[in-house]
């Protein structure tokens, strides 16, 4: 008897879903989980393709410190350790250099910002769409802001909420949840005019 209530109310989700259940108290766990619904649902919109040029321009920055370390480490073991010291104090200084520049563009260039799409319209136009999130420390509320950049120029929105409207009691991101906060705003910015 029990087996069927338990089966009856732990019914699977009627696409094959993965359920997304985190450990609540952790708040890095719970707005990487959000931030993961919140580009599933903006890229379910259509004519929606994911943009990388965010994302490539730290790759690059990261590659060109790999390669740096890897100059340092192959020049130390072609010539030993005094011949190699001021090879290996150039690649530490630029290693050190593009670890700061990297930290200037997660900070200045990124800005929370997770993920980035280009969609066309009926026209032919493309809408850039980019979201962001931030949520502080040991607080509950999550700042998600959706910008739009179109023919008509560059609008925003920003919605804070509590996760717990969007995560139930058992640390399971409830994703038809944010998928209607997500459509909300994105049909928000679609209508809005700029003629403020």
């Amino acid at each position: 008897m029990t087996k069927s209530k338990k089966a009856e109310g732990d019914a699977a989700p009627a696409k094959d879903e993965e359920v997304v259940q985190i450990n609540k108290w952790d708040g890095t766990a719970v707005k990487h989980a959000l931030d993961d619904s919140v580009k599933s649902a903006l890229m379910n919109h259509s004519n929606m393709k994911e943009h990388f040029s965010i994302i490539d321009g730290r790759l690059f920055i990261c590659a060109l410190a790999v390669i740096i370390a890897l100059v340092a480490l192959g020049y130390d073991y072609q010539y030993s350790f005094p011949t190699s010291k001021p090879i290996l104090i150039v690649c530490v200084c630029c290693y050190f250099l593009l670890m700061g520049v990297l930290t200037v563009y997660t900070t200045y260039v990124e800005k929370g910002i997770f993920v980035v799409s280009n969609q066309k319209d009926s026209s032919g136009n493309v809408k850039r769409w980019q979201a962001s999130s931030d949520m502080k420390k040991y607080d509950d509320k999550y700042e998600l802001t959706v910008q739009l950049k179109d023919t008509r120029g560059i609008r925003e929105a920003t919605v804070i909420k509590s996760v717990a409207n969007f995560i139930d009691v058992n640390g399971v991101v409830l994703d038809d949840l944010v998928a209607n906060e997500v459509n909300r705003i994105v049909n928000s910015l679609n209508a809005d005019r700029k003629d403020k």
